[in-house]
């Protein structure tokens, strides 16, 4: 496709264009565009996010207006996260938590939730933020192989998802509660903050020290924990400005949940690193709802799902007009590719289009981006951030790209491959938690390997095809078959169970599992929706929405069910026609 959409002729703050900024770049100066911890102590992703706006005179600027289910308002301003912040840091202190030690939170869109990321930060611990959707059983995973030490979280969450697994985390040390203690096991998180020593000190940070745990699944195996430093900080913040066009003073909303690696990177620090003013907004996905909120609040920069604009797109445009949104400046999306036609109706219901861009959890900052400044190409992904080298490398059998002695080759405009990057921005994750082999697996050639195919025209432009393996991307979420299969297998009415994603004009896919039955259980409607709901219980947000019975499930020479035929049969297309089935993607 070489469709391009240009209605605006948009340049980067300053006047300069892409190819000037690309040109001027360098990650030593945007470092230098961060303050540091004072004395030259370092530099703590916190300290930039919060406690420097107060040092400069900024603190009574809003930081986070948390908007709730019911529609109140409250508006937390940066001094007053600053010292909220640095109270969480003291309690994780007085109960003993060690610099390096991991502290998850398993939260809404709530003020406790910032509250946690941005103390755990300021105390030298690591931050795991956890999907409040997730099952028992997730929950148990993540906490189990991050040796997390102390787990903050709802007591409705505790007493549902992780009051019956306290016996298999003994590594988990405690658990504090918004709204009071649930059991003899529990601390009221609001009665420590009230009780800790204001006035916290950021302790000396190195760049390289680690600071957040993002988990991530693959198509096999167990869940994979990736580590970020504090030095991700520079990346966040340069590529904050020039993917995103984000500016000091401006009200920025980002829609996704930060239990995933958006909503932290781009939910929780980005924004803060600038002194924005960050939207929480805590309600579900209303057409409506979403609109006054853009409207009311005067957001000017926006970065959502193509999920969520896609479901807008069905109210079509008009609805949009209804309300006043001539603050927005910037739309950009994130999670799984953009259809063409949503960068299109963003014009048209908007007047801005929407900018895609593309990065992954391993990365930690967006990669790739149409950014301001440069023509739009609706369907691309755009083009390299400054400060990033990206580039196609020809593959092999098993899509992932040919290593040979070493070294790689670089596919032709138009073709088909791997796309890779040359490692040394601040915020490549700097390896899976326990995991060296799998970390090795990633790098080949002086290139780090993203595991999805690309194709790059001749412009320089990126086009997104699929993944290499068959990870599932359900509304931006990336779900592990592996997992969920295994879940199923739990049930006794299964034996075995294949997952794949099916495709869904709105979520981009929706997991679909096929099971086969042990002998003396019926594939009864009853037995169907008893599946379902045990799926529910306990993968929650990522339970399969359908169900199939099928008593010969294709397998491997080794024993391994072949999820890609499943997929070929349920789309109707040829078995192992692998061009065809990416297409269908």
């Amino acid at each position: 496709m070489t469709q391009t959409w240009n209605p605006i002729h948009q340049h980067l703050p300053g006047g300069t264009t892409y190819d000037e900024d690309r040109a001027s770049f360098t990650w030593e100066r945007a470092r230098a565009e961060l303050a540091g911890l004072p004395g030259g102590r370092g530099l703590n992703i916190a300290h930039e996010a919060v406690d420097r706006h107060v040092d400069e005179g900024r603190g009574d600027v809003t930081a986070i207006r948390c908007i709730a289910v019911d529609g109140s308002v409250t508006d937390i301003s940066y001094a007053q996260l600053g010292d909220l912040s640095g109270r969480f840091a003291q309690v994780l202190t007085d109960l003993g938590v060690q610099r390096g030690e991991r502290v998850a939170s398993l939260l809404g869109r709530q003020p406790e939730q910032y509250v946690a990321a941005l103390g755990t930060l300021k105390r030298g611990a690591v931050f795991c933020p956890l999907f409040s959707s997730f099952g028992p059983e997730p929950v148990r995973e993540r906490l189990r192989l991050g040796s997390v030490k102390v787990l903050v979280t709802t007591a409705d969450l505790y007493r549902k998802r992780v009051a019956h697994l306290r016996d298999e985390l003994p590594d988990l040390r405690h658990v504090l509660v918004t709204g009071g203690v649930e059991d003899d096991r529990t601390l009221d998180l609001h009665e420590l903050m009230a009780s800790a020593a204001p006035g916290y000190t950021i302790p000396d940070t190195e760049p390289e020290d680690p600071a957040l745990l993002h988990f991530t699944s693959g198509t096999t195996g167990k869940p994979k924990g990736a580590v970020h430093v504090h030095g991700a900080v520079v990346a966040h913040h340069a590529t904050a400005a020039y993917a995103l066009d984000l500016r000091r003073g401006d009200v920025f909303w980002c829609t996704a949940d930060p239990g995933w690696v958006t909503g932290t990177s781009y939910g929780i620090i980005a924004p803060l690193t600038f002194g924005a003013t960050l939207i929480s907004y805590a309600g579900e996905f209303d057409a409506k709802d979403w609109y006054r909120t853009l409207a009311e609040q005067r957001v000017q920069v926006w970065y959502t799902a193509p999920t969520a604009l896609r479901m807008l797109m069905r109210y079509g445009a008009d609805l949009a007009h209804d309300y006043d949104l001539s603050a927005l400046r910037h739309v950009a999306s994130v999670g799984e590719a953009l259809n063409p036609e949503v960068v299109v109706w963003g014009v048209e219901a908007l007047g801005l289009p929407v900018h895609d861009n593309w990065w992954q959890t391993e990365t930690g900052a967006i990669m790739v981006s149409n950014h301001r400044g440069m023509e739009i190409r609706p369907g691309s992904m755009g083009r390299p951030v400054p400060g990033v080298d990206a580039a196609v490398l020809v593959q092999g059998a098993d899509g992932r790209a040919e290593v040979a002695d070493g070294a790689v080759r670089f596919a032709e405009p138009g073709e088909t491959g791997e796309l890779a990057l040359r490692p040394g921005w601040p915020s490549m994750f700097r390896g899976y938690l326990d995991d060296p082999e799998r970390t090795a697996k990633c790098f080949g050639g002086g290139w780090y390997l993203s595991g999805d195919l690309a194709r790059q025209d001749a412009d320089g432009y990126f086009w997104f095809v699929g993944r290499a393996d068959d990870v599932i991307k359900s509304a931006g979420h990336l779900i592990g078959p592996f997992e969920v299969e295994t879940a199923f297998m739990e049930h006794p009415a299964v034996v075995e169970a294949g997952v794949i994603g099916k495709p869904d004009p709105v979520a981009g896919e929706v997991v679909k599992a096929f099971v086969t039955l042990r002998a003396g259980f019926e594939p009864t409607e009853e037995l169907r929706r008893d599946l379902i709901a045990f799926g529910r219980r306990r993968l929650g947000g990522l339970a399969p929405k359908e169900i199939t019975f099928d008593q010969h499930l294709p397998h491997t020479t080794s024993g391994k069910v072949m999820r890609r035929l499943l997929k070929a049969r349920e789309l109707g297309l040829p078995e192992g026609d692998v061009s065809t089935l990416e297409q269908a993607r």
